[in-house]
């Protein structure tokens, strides 16, 4: 795995642990903060886009192109995985805040 990867996937992390824990919310070009739901597609479509480059790798190992390594095809699917089950999280997590709200007493 080349490194400058390494530090790209680094660098992502950090930057969703510090919005995780209400740090500043990214600004858009215009200077405003942007809303829930750009943010929301923006990750499902990053999600999205991470397990279909697992695939295409594992399909090219499969096809025996020289320049995919098994431990490539191995890394890629775990970050796909560990994408999908942090989704599965958050939606867990929307769910069950939204039923907290709901089950309240006014």
């Amino acid at each position: 795995m080349k490194v400058s990867g390494v530090d790209s996937l680094l660098t992502e992390m950090r930057a969703a642990m510090i919005l995780a824990q209400g740090g500043a919310a990214p600004k858009a070009a215009t200077g405003t903060t942007t809303d829930f739901a750009s943010v929301l597609k923006s990750s499902l479509d990053g999600v999205a886009q991470v397990q279909n480059h697992a695939i295409s790798m594992q399909k090219a190992f499969v096809r025996g192109d020289d320049k995919v390594s098994l431990s490539d095809v191995m890394i890629d699917g775990q970050k796909a995985n560990i994408a999908f089950q942090a989704t599965l999280q958050v939606r867990n997590k929307v769910i069950a805040a939204y039923n907290d709200i709901m089950n309240m007493q006014v």
